[in-house]
């Protein structure tokens, strides 16, 4: 299993403990960091690298938004690399950070039929996959990053997020 240095912080919103909140993180992202150690031959440092999650309600995530992305609305998932990176690359000792807010999220995941958790594990991966570069602002784009998303998804015991054929 891939280490990593998580520095967790809840803000704000009706989240699980923290230590809660650590264990369930910890699994979703180490679970995401092996697949890309070997899926997708992007090797770790021997040192765990490090990242930030900030767990918080939709005002602060708008404020956030608005401030970064100048967009004056709430989201379920913002992350901030570090440092930029190329997908396929490891992007160094520190990833970069990942917020979420919990009222879009719980929304989301009603609207969806899911289980917060399994909503919630779905954010983490789309998070974490942003700080090692992979966007979705083009077909291309997004149609890689859908597929590693649903790929780690399967390896959690999770469904296509997107509703497609399972890419396995």
């Amino acid at each position: 299993m891939t280490a990593l240095d998580i520095q967790i912080s809840v803000e704000e919103g009706d989240w699980l403990s923290e230590g809660e909140l650590r264990s369930f993180s910890s699994r979703v992202l180490e679970a995401t960091a092996d697949y890309l150690a070997s899926e997708e031959r992007q090797p770790f440092p021997s040192e765990p690298p490090e990242l930030s999650l900030l767990f918080t309600d939709d005002a602060s995530m708008r404020a956030i938004n608005a401030e970064w992305r100048s967009q004056d609305k709430p989201t379920n998932v913002l992350s901030f690399p570090a440092f930029p990176v190329t997908p396929g690359k490891m992007p160094g000792p520190m990833l970069g950070d990942i917020i979420v807010a919990y009222e879009t999220l719980k929304r989301e995941a009603d609207e969806l039929g899911k289980p917060f958790d399994a909503h919630l594990t779905h954010l983490l991966v789309h998070g974490f996959l942003h700080l090692f570069g992979y966007d979705h602002m083009e077909e291309g784009e997004a149609e890689r990053m859908e597929g590693l998303e649903t790929r780690i998804l399967a390896r959690l015991g999770l469904s296509d997020p997107y509703g497609g054929q399972s890419p396995d």
